[in-house]
């Protein structure tokens, strides 16, 4: 017997995990954290239905925390087995994860001080200790090959376009092929390249983060040139809570693109993100695996025959030449913060420049602070380029909250709020179908995950009225035995 258990993405966006059995093997598919609603982080607490000892391999889509950032809880509570990821997967879960464990472990801690926790004593989910021992059960493998992760069962890894490392999981088992979609990425899109287009499977799952909208029509960065020179002409800060993989690297593509052009002035673009910044130097590394217009622009180092490649350079220099080094495409005065006390004077500073920050969704880290201090000033921007799930304070900002909770602290919100979609790394309708149509056969059933019900019920319904397919909602624990 075949069977997919739905324990998470199923009927929500986060939480991403799917557990295949069969002939008595266990394989989890993605190992994500609940994310947004209270109701739906306290998932994160909740034992699964599997003891974690018990799972024999886990396969990773990608190294966003919705699926790879339970894995350390699944360590710390017994998991022994490999966990199979491409190559680009593993060099971003080794930035992530003990980030992570980090963070969790300071909120505990800044919570216990404060007092503000309803837990005495507050608690992290896991410890970095507990990442750092999950990094170790790694297992890289390359895009398009084939091979055994438990008895009668194969994979395959396909590039998703949706972040360094992503891809579609091809599984082989018991005659059948599910092809688990990860998360999709966008076509003719900058810094990554296009979702690989697939023929067929017999079942499938799709994401519908977007699945009921489309984004804003590519509009060459205008709309972002505007936001960034109104701010500036009023002396204010732009502060851009960005996810610290994937999207900071298209940020900093169109903010030195515009710069190039002449469309926003040249201004202080700071990185305050100490995993942003080692996310960029692995892009850098993997060029070969992104959009072909930036592989040309690598930045190589001088030559030993060029003579600026020996003339005496100050500390200052120096500094800069490996901040610019960090990616393939950073800005003119492009800096990042080196430590906490940096971050500390950048936040306290009114002088306009542009501050880049995790998180994405503002859960956490320390775009809190910038945003506590932005927040209050109707000089300041803050401007979201990325999916706001229900319950976050990202969600609450640009759903219009004039006030907004942190650190235990009521912020009042006076600062303009922007929101930018074309900036997406997740498809949207037009281009999931586009991806689907390239099927040249219908999947048995298509299952349709990652997305909050409106967009599930619209994309479920766009799939059956122009392809004809049958589709399936999972329920969260859902069990559905493949025929």
């Amino acid at each position: 017997m075949l069977t997919i258990t739905f324990l998470g993405a199923a009927r929500t966006v986060t939480g991403s995990k799917y557990l295949v059995e069969a002939n008595g093997a266990r394989v989890l598919v993605d190992a994500g954290l609940f994310q947004g609603l209270k109701e739906l982080r306290e998932r994160n607490w909740q034992d699964l239905p599997i003891a974690a000892a018990d799972i024999q391999t886990i396969v990773l889509t990608h190294a966003h925390l919705d699926h790879c950032g339970y894995l350390p809880r699944l360590v710390a509570h017994g998991f022994r087995g490999r966990v199979f990821c491409t190559q680009g997967t593993q060099d971003l879960c080794r930035i992530v994860l003990p980030d992570a464990g980090r963070l969790q472990e300071e909120d505990a801690d800044y919570a216990n001080r404060r007092g503000f926790s309803k837990h005495h004593p507050a608690l992290p989910l896991y410890l970095e200790t507990d990442a750092f021992r999950a990094i170790s059960q790694l297992q890289p493998c390359g895009y398009e090959r084939v091979f055994p992760v438990a008895d009668g069962m194969d994979i395959e890894f396909i590039n998703a376009g949706h972040l360094l490392g992503s891809s579609y999981v091809r599984m082989r088992v018991a005659g059948r092929t599910i092809l688990f979609g990860g998360d999709l990425g966008r076509f003719s899109r900058p810094v990554l390249p296009d979702p690989t287009m697939v023929a067929e499977a017999d079942y499938l799952l799709v994401e519908s983060t977007y699945g009921d909208r489309v984004h804003e029509p590519e509009d060459g960065g205008a709309r972002l040139a505007r936001i960034v020179t109104e701010t500036a002409d009023r002396g204010g800060k732009l502060i851009v809570p960005a996810f610290a993989i994937g999207r900071v690297e298209e940020l900093i593509y169109w903010f030195r693109r515009l710069e190039a052009e002449r469309r926003i002035p040249i201004l202080p673009v700071f990185l305050d993100s100490p995993m942003a910044a080692a996310a960029l130097a692995r892009y850098r590394e993997r060029l070969h695996e992104l959009d072909p217009e930036l592989q040309p622009e690598r930045t190589d180092d001088k030559a030993p025959h060029d003579p600026a490649a020996h003339e005496p350079q100050s500390d200052r220099e120096r500094h800069s030449r490996e901040e610019r080094d960090l990616c393939a495409f950073c800005t003119e005065r492009f800096h990042v913060i080196a430590n906490v006390e940096e971050s500390k004077q950048l936040t306290a500073s009114k002088a306009p420049a542009i501050v880049i920050s995790s998180s994405g969704m503002a859960e956490g880290g320390r775009v809190l602070h910038h945003l506590k201090a932005a927040l209050p000033n109707a000089r300041n921007t803050v401007l979201f380029a990325g999916y706001q799930a229900a319950g976050t304070r990202g969600r609450r900002l640009v759903d219009g909250e004039k006030s907004v909770k942190m650190h235990g602290e009521w912020i009042p919100v006076a600062a303009s709020i922007q929101r930018i979609d074309s900036m997406s790394a997740h498809a949207d309708s037009t281009e999931i179908m586009r991806w689907l149509r390239g099927f040249t056969r219908a999947p048995r059933e298509t299952f349709i995950v990652h997305g909050e019900p409106p967009a599930m019920e619209a994309l479920s319904s766009s799939i059956m009225r122009e392809l004809d397919w049958t589709t399936r909602m999972p329920e969260h624990r859902q069990t559905i035995e493949l025929q």
